[in-house]
């Protein structure tokens, strides 16, 4: 009887260990406090139904149990149509297989922010379970997959497609990709045509154009501030750049024999450009999904 109370004590000394990690991959997953809580107590409920005597890594399990139980209740709500009622306060992240500290997590829900919260409502129960657990929280494909009864490869998929359509919404906080692209595309004829005027008429007073190392090593500059300093830069250039989805969001891409040799993505707020960011390191190009929407000049 002691050996059986002893043993009780110390799973529920690694459960209480885990559970603001487990909270947080619910809440993460669900949006609401609520219903993460929910999750966190299911999930203490089947760990005291199973035998974990063979379980080697314990958060692990745990965040696999959670997810799977984050991912009935969004297919429930789904099915239901019904959205979160709840605090849109972030809740706070953790990293598998440590203990949460409080200050850390405080930083990290700050950094999360609302915005994401929005974005990942629009994606699917699976496409959001997948996103989370990979991007958020580093759980492999492998696991996700099982939670998802599918392969790690499918898993991979859908955290890719989730990604871009967060990526999307996030750099486009209208929420609105036609009208995104719309300036994009003003933007970019403007350049060509070396309209300055419209390009200031596109541009926020406090734009910001940077470059990354391998842009600034063929003569960009790092950092442009202001919109008459952007507008200047751009100002009858950009000739040979083609309107393109980064990602999924509306940007631009110069390309070389088919080749793309920098990426310009754009975030758009307010029917003006906020930012643009100058990508041309090559191993950054190859991990971003590139759609290009205008025909090469000819």
């Amino acid at each position: 009887m002691a050996q059986e109370r002893s043993t009780s004590e110390a799973v529920t000394e690694q459960f209480e260990a885990h559970r603001g990690h487990l909270r947080a991959v619910a809440y993460r997953m669900l949006g609401s406090s609520s219903e993460a809580e929910d999750a966190v107590q299911e999930t203490w409920i089947r760990l005291n139904r199973s035998d974990t005597s063979d379980v080697a890594n314990l958060g692990g399990w745990l965040t696999t149990v959670v997810g799977r139980v984050a991912l009935d209740m969004l297919r429930s709500r789904a099915s239901r149509r019904e959205e979160p009622f709840d605090d849109p306060r972030p809740a706070p992240t953790a990293v598998p297989d440590t203990v949460p500290d409080p200050e850390h997590e405080a930083v990290l829900a700050e950094s999360v922010g609302v915005a994401l919260n929005v974005v990942l409502e629009r994606l699917s129960p699976a496409e959001r379970v997948a996103f989370v657990l990979h991007d958020l929280f580093a759980v492999p494909f492998d696991d996700i997959g099982a939670i998802l009864e599918r392969s790690p490869d499918a898993a991979k998929q859908l955290a890719s497609r989730a990604r871009r359509r967060v990526q999307a919404g996030t750099a486009n906080p209208d929420g609105d990709l036609n009208r995104s692209r719309a300036v994009v595309q003003a933007f970019l004829a403007a350049s060509r045509g070396g309209d300055l005027a419209a390009l200031l008429a596109l541009l926020a007073p406090d734009v910001v154009l940077r470059a990354d190392q391998a842009t600034v090593r063929t003569g960009a500059t790092a950092e442009v501030l202001g919109a008459n300093a952007v507008a200047g830069t751009f100002s009858g250039r950009a000739l040979a750049a083609r309107l393109a989805l980064i990602d999924g969001a509306p940007g631009a891409v110069w390309a070389v024999n088919g080749r793309p040799r920098v990426v310009f993505r754009f975030t758009v707020s307010g029917g003006l450009v906020t930012g643009i960011e100058m990508v041309g390191d090559p191993d950054e190009l190859g991990r971003l999904d590139l759609e290009l929407l205008e025909d090469p000049p000819a």
